[in-house]
């Protein structure tokens, strides 16, 4: 998985993460459990707010 794959990371962080509300993850947070996916396999530099924005985004969504 790579940090465009924010859909399937949203699932992934929906799935490992199931009692953790994505509405109040800060950005700095929300990067540390992206690289801890065992499915995420990209730099981990890459990241940045926009993509951050984006993948929460999915998250919350994948939750309602």
């Amino acid at each position: 998985m790579n940090w465009t794959d924010s859909l399937d990371i949203a699932i992934a962080l929906n799935d490992a993460y199931p009692k953790i509300n994505p509405c109040i993850v800060n950005f700095v947070d929300l990067r540390q459990m992206v690289i801890a996916l065992n499915e995420f396999d990209d730099d981990v530099n890459k990241s940045g707010e926009k993509i951050l924005e984006v993948i929460q985004m999915n998250w919350i969504e994948e939750r309602e």
